[in-house]
């Protein structure tokens, strides 16, 4: 009975996991809008799954600070305001300046021929109108960096991050169209000339472009002002 006992105990440890990474990975690729309600029944359905892992991953994701349970049977994808989002700004700039930087010193041939494959299909999915595609690969391209760039710790913490802000940048990506992509094409070319300094700028223009269009949505949909007192850092 023993070894029994066991192997479902792995398996039910592996389904929950997989429906953790199955949200997660939807979160940070912008398949849930600001906003937006999930029940665990629906997802539960979506997923062929029973309710139990389901409920087990949006806990998770509730510590994670990617979702916000609003009541007993109410969860919703939170509505980041100016002022978080600004710090999860600045955050991201130190750390994906960081890989960048690393990717710039480290990257091989094999390494680069995958970043310029990814920058290209992106920028056929942008010619299509292909939203979720695009979408999906602008995250896919900012995590190959921390993969890259051998950083599995610094990847974790920007894991978290983006759980937050994959639904601010999905909002963003249309609107912002070939911004969003734009300094990944110098991001490339810093890293192909081992050139840390130039990747680090590539990336900090990148945040920073997206983040006028991110924040211009935000205040637009909390009637403030960007540039209120303490607006910029």
């Amino acid at each position: 009975m023993q070894p029994s006992f066991s192997l479902e105990a792995l398996e039910k440890e592996n389904l929950g996991e997989t429906v953790y990474g199955r949200l997660a990975d939807a979160l940070m690729k912008g398949r849930f809008a600001p906003d937006a309600r999930l029940t665990i029944r629906e997802l539960a359905q979506s997923l062929g799954t029973s309710v139990t892992p389901v409920r087990d991953a949006i806990l998770r994701l509730i510590q994670d600070d990617a979702l916000v349970q609003k009541s007993a049977r109410e969860v919703r994808v939170p509505v980041i305001t100016p002022e978080r989002y600004r710090e999860i700004r600045m955050i991201r700039l130190k750390l994906e300046g960081l890989v960048a930087r690393e990717t710039a010193l480290c990257a091989g041939a094999a390494d680069i021929a995958r970043l310029r494959d990814l920058i290209a299909r992106n920028e056929q999915a942008i010619a299509d109108r292909n939203w979720t595609g695009a979408l999906e690969l602008n995250q896919t391209f900012h995590f190959a960096l921390a993969d890259i760039a051998g950083l599995p710790l610094l990847r974790s913490i920007l894991h978290r991050l983006w759980l937050q802000m994959g639904p601010l940048i999905a909002e963003a990506y249309e609107p912002g169209g070939r911004v969003m992509i734009v300094h990944h094409h110098e991001l490339l070319s810093a890293v192909e000339a081992g050139d840390a300094d130039a990747a680090e700028r590539a990336i900090a223009s990148d945040i920073g472009d997206a983040a006028d269009i991110i924040l211009e949505r935000l205040t637009a949909r909390l009637g403030t002002s960007a540039d209120a007192p303490g607006a910029r850092h």
